[in-house]
Order: structure tokens, then sequence, then C-alpha cells
């Protein structure tokens, strides 16, 4: 498939080694400066910023930048900052691989809330008492990825993790004290079987099928959860995955509705219309015009 937007591999921005990157961010940024420009990854991405003022889009929602903020990318998503000032913090990037001969699950990051593509999970103000730990980890994994010991990587990979569950944990407090486990057990089973079938699956009893529970069930729990009935979690993210096939210019409307399955253009079209409120050309021109207007 012809691509225009770039899409980026880790060893396309180190020449270090194919499985990952650990950097302050100060000189990561200055020497990749293009990617202020709409992109995507095909690795998991995050970034902790100390400094730092502006905003970033990720998956075609804004998101300010500010100071002890730590934010997490999943593959595929769609990404790209209009920083101003100085910023600086750390980066990590890693591949898919990285963790799967190291895990016995193999999904194991999936049960972190932030490594979930949904961006207001994936967003997280770091308060005042767990800066320093958190700064504490990003110092030790650099230390340890620029020395050349022994076991150094599986030494990273451990302390990824703990990196990973403090932030969880954090993040998770407010959440576990508005929902019972068993529905955000329940709401994120949901949201795993999107991610795989949406482009197949399209109607909410099919997914309750799937949960072995009744449709009134998950309708009942997305609505108490997330706001919005189940349909509408499920229109959401093939409208999402729309934009994020759009923004390639070398692909037709038509293929795009092909690529998700819909009967034909005019009713891909209708669809589109109706969840962001533009026409698929319609975004693609206000998308392109955007990005040229804020990086002249």
């Amino acid at each position: 498939m012809k691509t225009a937007i770039p899409i980026y591999d880790i060893c396309s921005l180190t020449q270090r080694q194919d499985d990952l990157l650990i950097s302050r961010f100060a000189p990561y940024l200055k020497s990749h400066r293009n990617l202020h420009l709409a992109h995507k990854h095909s690795f998991y991405h995050l970034v902790f910023f100390t400094k730092g003022d502006g905003s970033q889009t990720i998956d075609f929602q804004q998101v300010p930048v500010k100071p002890f903020q730590i934010y997490f990318m999943i593959p595929g998503q769609v990404h790209n900052w209009a920083f101003k000032g100085e910023v600086d913090g750390y980066i990590i990037n890693f591949s898919v691989p990285f963790f799967q001969s190291f895990l016995l699950k193999a999904n194991y990051l999936e049960e972190f809330p932030f490594f979930t593509g949904i961006v207001d999970d994936a967003v997280i103000d770091i308060p005042a008492a767990s800066q320093q730990k958190i700064i504490s980890l990003f110092e030790d994994l650099i230390r340890e990825s620029e020395e050349p010991n022994v076991l150094a990587d599986d030494m990273v990979r451990a302390m990824m993790l703990q990196l990973f569950i403090s932030v969880a944990r954090l993040s998770m407090t407010t959440v576990n004290k508005t929902i019972p486990p068993y529905n955000y057990t329940l709401l994120r089973s949901f949201q795993k079987l999107i991610e795989k079938n949406y482009t197949l699956i399209k109607l909410p009893k099919q997914y309750a099928e799937l949960l072995y529970i009744t449709p009134n069930h998950l309708n009942a729990l997305c609505n108490d959860v997330l706001g919005i009935p189940a349909g509408e979690v499920i229109r959401n993210r093939v409208a999402l995955e729309a934009k994020r096939l759009l923004i390639n210019n070398d692909l037709t409307v038509l293929e795009i509705a092909n690529q998700l399955n819909f009967a034909d253009n005019s009713y891909f079209t209708r669809f589109f219309k109706k969840q962001v409120g533009l026409t698929p050309e319609e975004f693609r021109k206000t998308t392109n015009n955007h990005e040229h207007s804020t990086h002249k």
C-alpha cells in the first residue's frame, strides 16, 4: 500500500538497535525536528515532560503539554507536536516484540489503562509527591541503557515494568474508586474485542454475544462508565480509523471505504459525516490545510 503520511519504526530513529530507544527528550527532539508533522509509529512510545509548553495531537485529539505530564502511545496512532519554547524530559520507544520473549502473557501491556489507545487514559499528570520517583526511574533507565552490563536488556525491561506499574497505580486510583473491578474488566474486554474486529463486527449485539452478556447489559455498562451507548463506542473506533486512513492522500475515499468494509462509497460518506460533522473529502482538506498553516 502506498503511504503519504510517514510511518516511523525505531531503526529509522536510532542507529543503536531496532527494539529500544531511551533518551532525554531535548536532544531527541533536536535530532528529529520533522516529527512535529503528523506521523504514525510502528512501536510503543512514551514521553515524560519535565519542562514544556504548547500542545500535541494524538489521534486527532489535542491535549496541552505541561511539565510532569506523561503520555503513552500504542503502534498505529497518529501524532504531532506544536511545542512552545524549551521542552525537555525523557522518551522511551520500544518495539512490539520487546517484551514478548520476557513475559509469559503476550498481551500483558494491554492490561495497563494507558496502553489501550484511548487518549483520555493515555495522558497523565504526575502528582507532586510522585514526580521525583518517576524522574529517578527514568534516570536509572538511561544509565542502564547506556552501560554495557550483563543482562542489560532484561534489567531495562524490569525497570520499565516498574515504571508502568508505578504510573498505573497513580492513574487507576480515581478509576477504581468509581468503577467496580468487574465492570472495568468487562469494559476493557469489550474495547479489546472492538480493536480486533471493528472492520467486520459493527453491531453491539454481536459483541454482547462474544462477551456472554445481553445487549442491554453492554449498553448499560457503556452508558454508566463512558456516558455513551455501546453502538457509539464501536462507531467512534471505525471513525477514528477512517480519519487515520484519510490523512494518507495516496488512498482514495473508495479504497478507504472498502478497507473498512462499507458496502459502498456513499454509505461510508454518510456514516463519516454523521460521526465527524464533515465529509471525508472535507476532513482531508481541513487536516491538510491545518498541517500546512501550523508548520509553515
